[in-house]
């Protein structure tokens, strides 16, 4: 099983299997990022309290979640880059990160929007919007680390490390709204069980879209990585030859 993972780890198979699931994952994304946003933001009922503000509830709840998401799984990637010294690995999470930064900057902004109506103002430095903030400081950090040095092993190896220390803003960020009296709401619990049913589903699935959203671009941004990473390889010089990105 491990022998498997390090044949597929290797960059020429790996950017041939991003080039397989690409495909698939761009059609799943589509489809069920429509399915969500447009029963949630067009036909869900109304909230009896909030009223039509809380359809933001369909971008910003899965935006917040797979911020927190994709930097666990850079996290895991930081590891094996660190532990194994996986080159993939370390490009794996340089894919995510900037993906991840986006997803955070449309939690920031959505809850800032359904905030404005619901306290009254924009920002306060609330613990659940605070610890997401510094998860795009982490992010941005993560980012920055991976250019500044020239050397991309040791680049590699100073954004891991970095990103491992900041995994211990994840929980703070989770259960922040249990730990401190803050404006912002408890949560509704990873099945949003707390949630009217005619309301849950289509985040779920708006949930699921995203998921496949960050699958894509992430698999898009890791082929081109690998692209440029191994740039001198006869491999790349065989499908640039080719002309045909998904080989």
């Amino acid at each position: 099983m491990w022998k498997k993972l390090q044949r597929l780890a290797q960059p020429e198979r790996l950017y041939q299997l991003c080039g397989r699931l690409l495909p698939w994952c761009a059609v799943l994304s589509a489809v069920t990022l429509t399915i969500g946003l447009v029963w949630g933001l067009a036909f869900a009922p109304a909230d009896y309290q909030q009223g039509e503000s809380y359809r933001i509830i369909y971008v910003h709840v899965p935006a917040a979640m797979w911020s927190m998401g994709i930097y666990a799984a850079m996290a895991v990637a930081a590891f094996v880059g660190l532990v194994w010294q996986w080159k993939t690995a370390d490009l794996t999470a340089a894919a995510m990160a900037p993906v991840g930064a986006v997803f955070t900057v449309i939690a920031l902004v959505s809850g800032s929007a359904w905030g404005k109506p619901m306290w009254g103002t924009w920002w306060i430095w609330d613990a659940r919007l605070t610890s997401e903030l510094i998860l795009l400081f982490l992010y941005g950090g993560a980012i920055a680390l991976w250019h500044a040095v020239d050397d991309r092993r040791m680049a590699g190896r100073a954004a891991g490390i970095l990103i491992l220390v900041g995994v211990v803003n994840l929980p703070i960020i989770h259960y922040s709204v249990a730990w401190w009296n803050t404006l912002h709401q408890g949560s509704s619990g990873v099945l949003q069980q707390a949630i009217a049913p005619a309301m849950r589903v289509p985040l779920r699935w708006a949930i699921v879209g995203f998921l496949c959203l960050l699958i894509t671009l992430t698999l898009q941004r890791l082929r081109n990585l690998l692209l440029y990473s191994e740039r001198h390889r006869p491999w790349v010089a065989a499908i640039a030859a080719k002309g045909d990105p998904q080989s």
